[in-house]
C-alpha cells in the first residue's frame, strides 16, 4: 500500500491528531532515496511495528542547509521513485512540503548548536548545520516522534542532533544507523548519481583509505598524524576538503586516539562532494 502523502503543515497536524499517542518512527530525508534510506526505514519499522504505531518519512530539500545555490538546484529529485521505495518499506505517511510551508513569510527563528559545528563539514560549510538543526527542530515539533533515525555516514549531523535532543529535553529517541555501502564499499549517497563513470571508479579511494586507517588503529597506532598519513596520495585525484581526527563526542581535533575517536573526511571527485568516516574505539 502506498503511503499517505501530505504536503502542508495543516494536513500533517491533522494526521498527527488522528494518529494520537501511538508510537511514531520518523526518517527525515531530502529525497532521492537509496538503500541507505531504506535501511533507516526498515529500522524504524522494526522499532515501531505496524500493529503498534506508524512509520513516517519527510522528503524536503532544505534550502537553508545549502551554501551554494547551484548545489541546491542540482540536488537530485525523484518523488515517484521515493514513494515507491517508501511503499515497499511499509511507510505509512510521507510529508513532502514546499519551502514556503516550512519557512512561511516572516519566519526568522533559527536553531544553532554551538561548538560541534566548528570542524569537519561545519568549517567548510558555514551555516549548514544551523539549517539542519532548524529543520529538524520544526519536524520534531510537528511529528512528536517516538524515535527519529539518521545514518552514521554523516556522523557530525548525528552528533549535533543528539546534542540538540539532549539540550532541549525533547521526548523520544535519536537512533544512528550504520552506513550502508555499495559492493565496492563506497558509502551510498544521493550524490553518487552525479559522478561520471571515471569519478565513480576514483571515489573508491575513500573506503580504501578508511580501511587503511582502521587497520593502522588495529595494529596499535594511536597518533592522529600517523593514522591519516598519506591521505593526499591515497585519495588522489580527489580534491580534499578535510581529513580529520576528532573526539567522537565533542568533535574537537585530537592528537591521539585515546577514547572513541572519529576519522572523518570530505573529498571532491568530479566536483561532487563525498563524505565518509570510521569510528575507532567506539
Amino acid at each position: 500500500m502506498p503511503p499517505r502523502v501530505v504536503r502542508t503543515v495543516d494536513e500533517l497536524q491533522s494526521w498527527r491528531r488522528e494518529h494520537g499517542p501511538r508510537p511514531l518512527a520518523l526518517v527525515p530525508t531530502m529525497g532521492y532515496l537509496h538503500a541507505g534510506h531504506v535501511a533507516l526505514m526498515a529500522e524504524g519499522r522494526r522499532r515501531v511495528p505496524a500493529r503498534t504505531g506508524a512509520l513516517a518519512i519527510s522528503i524536503f530539500v532544505n534550502p537553508t542547509q545549502f551554501n551554494d545555490p547551484a548545489d541546491l538546484d542540482s540536488y537530485p529529485r525523484d518523488e515517484a521513485g521515493d514513494l515507491a521505495k517508501a511503499a515497499a518499506a511499509g511507510v505509512d505517511l510521507a510529508f513532502i512540503p514546499e519551502p514556503g510551508q516550512m519557512y512561511p513569510p516572516g519566519a526568522s527563528t533559527i536553531v544553532d548548536v554551538g561548538g560541534l559545528d566548528e570542524h569537519l563539514c561545519g568549517a567548510t560549510r558555514p551555516g549548514h548545520f544551523r539549517g539542519v538543526c532548524t529543520i529538524v527542530a520544526k519536524l520534531w515539533q510537528l511529528f512528536e516522534p517516538s524515535v527519529v533515525l539518521f545514518g552514521q555516514k554523516d556522523f557530525q549531523q548525528l552528533a549535533i542532533v543528539r546534542r540538540m535532543h539532549r539540550d532541549l529535553f525533547w521526548a523520544g529517541e535519536v537512533v544512528g544507523v550504520p552506513t550502508v555501502r555499495e559492493a565496492d564499499a563506497l558509502a551510498l549517497s544521493s550524490r553518487n548519481a552525479r559522478l561520471s563513470p571515471a569519478g565513480r571508479r576514483d571515489a573508491v579511494a575513500i573506503p580504501r583509505f578508511l580501511a587503511r586507517v582502521r587497520q593502522r588503529y588495529a595494529d596499535g597506532e594511536r597518533e592522529a598524524e600517523a593514522l591519516i598519513a598519506g591521505a593526499e596520495q591515497a585519495l588522489a585525484p580527489g580534491e580534499i576538503h578535510y581529513v580529520s581526527v576528532v573526539d567522537a563526542d565533542t568533535l574537537q581535533p585530537v592528537a591521539r586516539a585515546e577514547g572513541p575517536t572519529l576519522v572523518a573526511l570530505a573529498v571532491l571527485f568530479d566536483g561532487v562532494r563525498l563524505i565518509d568516516n570510521v569510528l575507532l574505539g567506539g
